[in-house]
């Protein structure tokens, strides 16, 4: 790499971290004590993030005590470990998740930055390319899914195995290799399709890269496909392992077609969209869930990408093959059969991706290149024309994202002895938990995931008689040590009366914690 490059590269790095501070802002205002979404999956990230840097046993973790695997029932983020080995507690594991928060927007900027530079197009085309990308509005809807929001990585390593094939660089190869198995360590519900992808274009590329007759290149081909491949087999074993100890983990092909947007999705933006979201109000009541169904990719790459398709920097036949790259991934992205429910009974794991709308990143990727192009064209006095898509792109980056506060850990959570359970065990307050554990990571039988394991069922169903001979019985041989009840969360829920029920003869103690109660089992 010339020292021209590196210092292209540095500033770019540079310009996406500061402009993902300003368009993800105030995340950053407050980071000890808020969080960008909601009180729910991210408060869970955030627990992962903190686990995973700070446990030498990853797959068994502090929380749905006893059952085992249990980090494995969601996108475990484990590409995100090393972040985890710096800071303890609550606060840190805070700190630590708005800025990785930020940090995913200013690697998904400079990935595609960088893409759009190697395939030939100018800076600030690129840069439009780039914030178009990280930024779209569609992205705002997933602001508590860390792991959706991780896609940097994608266009980071296509970028980088493109310009090492191209200019015979057996270390940049490596590196592309290696970026996308991170990429995957992330979760397989973003990092599935690029194995797929991948795979496809290695069956595509194989015979024109043979016949480069480059040995280095091949055996780093070969070691960076094979460190790829190793950590999909892998993760995909751990995740295989948790559906065989829990059959109700499976998902069956309902759920795909439950969170299947219309086509009309693809027009709908957000409500955290500060540009757009008051005027598409109408339009997302119309959708059965939102969340996964209000896909605009902005009106800059829409109009951008299919002008690019008529007038761009690339030849005909691969402005053709991007088009036809979109019209595919926007089919598919439809959860249709024939379409994704197909590949869904075709190809292993993809019916455990359940939400087809996320395959926007790659028709926002593609329609981002698309633009590139376009504006690749613009030379002279026509150059300055570049400022009204990058203005643009700016306004449509632009968010209302909620920061709530997060809730702190009650006295009685903190001077229980673990293995504990919290009551009320329902709802996003397990999610809380799981946060407020990473305090000293102590063992709960506490958590949330997609489905309800086994034991956890037993608990929660005995639980709701506590205190009694039965429910005591069951702590005891569980191997839970206390419980912990929290009255101002009880109303409403199956716990309601625990707090008025008599100790006497359990072989139990009562502790009043604050606002919380602490029961002890000898």
């Amino acid at each position: 790499m010339t020292i021209k490059v590196r210092v292209e590269c540095g500033l770019a790095a540079l310009a996406a971290v500061v402009l993902a501070a300003a368009l993800t802002w105030p995340a950053l205002r407050h980071p000890a004590t808020t969080i960008p979404g909601d009180l729910g999956d991210p408060t869970l990230q955030a627990w992962q993030v903190a686990w995973a840097g700070n446990s030498l046993h990853w797959w068994d973790s502090n929380t749905f005590f006893p059952a085992p695997y249990s980090f494995v029932y969601s996108d475990m983020l484990l590409g995100y470990a090393p972040a985890g080995w710096f800071g303890d507690g609550v606060e840190a594991a805070l700190v630590r998740y708005n800025l990785l928060y930020v940090g995913a927007y200013a690697l998904a900027a400079f990935g595609a930055y960088v893409l759009t530079r190697q395939l030939g197009v100018g800076p600030a085309a690129a840069a439009v390319a780039g914030i178009g990308w990280a930024f779209a509005p569609w992205r705002l809807a997933h602001s508590g899914h860390l792991n959706v929001l991780s896609i940097g990585g994608i266009a980071l390593c296509l970028a980088l195995l493109l310009r090492g094939h191209v200019r015979r660089k057996p270390w940049t190869v490596l590196a592309g290799w290696l970026v996308a198995a991170w990429q995957v360590s992330l979760g397989f519900g973003i990092g599935l399709p690029l194995a797929y992808g991948l795979v496809l274009g290695c069956l595509v590329l194989a015979w024109p890269v043979w016949r480069l007759r480059d040995r280095r290149l091949l055996a780093a081909d070969l070691a960076g496909g094979a460190v790829f491949a190793l950590t999909c087999v892998l993760l995909g074993r751990l995740y295989l392992r948790v559906v065989e100890l829990n059959p109700q983990a499976r998902r069956g092909l309902e759920w795909t077609e439950m969170f299947a947007p219309p086509l009309r999705g693809y027009l709908v933006a957000p409500a955290d969209s500060w540009l757009w979201g008051d005027h598409f109000t109408a339009a997302r009541e119309s959708l059965d869930w939102p969340p996964e169904m209000a896909l605009m990719p902005g009106a800059a790459l829409i109009v951008l990408g299919m002008l690019g398709v008529f007038w761009s920097v690339f030849r005909w036949r691969y402005r053709l093959l991007l088009l036809a790259g979109v019209w595919l991934t926007g089919l598919l992205g439809l959860g249709t059969d024939p379409g994704y429910l197909t590949l869904s009974r075709v190809l292993p794991g993809w019916d455990a991706l359940r939400t087809p709308g996320r395959l926007m990143i790659w028709i926002s990727l593609l329609l981002a290149v698309l633009a590139a192009g376009l504006l690749g064209r613009l030379r002279g006095r026509w150059r300055a024309l570049i400022v009204l898509p990058l203005a643009l792109v700016l306004a449509e980056g632009v968010n209302r994202t909620p920061h709530p506060e997060v809730p702190v850990a009650p006295a009685a959570v903190r001077a229980a002895t673990g293995p504990f359970l919290v009551l009320p065990s329902d709802g996003l307050l397990e999610l809380n938990v799981m946060l407020w554990t990473t305090d000293g990571f102590p063992q709960v039988a506490n958590g949330l995931a997609s489905f309800e394991p086994d034991s956890q069922a037993r608990l929660r169903q005995s639980t709701t008689a506590f205190p009694d001979a039965a429910s005591v019985a069951l702590l005891r041989e569980t191997g839970i040590r206390s419980v912990v009840v929290l009255p101002d969360r009880l109303g409403g829920t199956a716990w309601e009366g625990v707090p008025d029920r008599p100790v006497d003869g359990l072989g139990i103690t009562r502790e009043e914690h604050g606002d919380g109660l602490v029961y002890r089992i000898s």
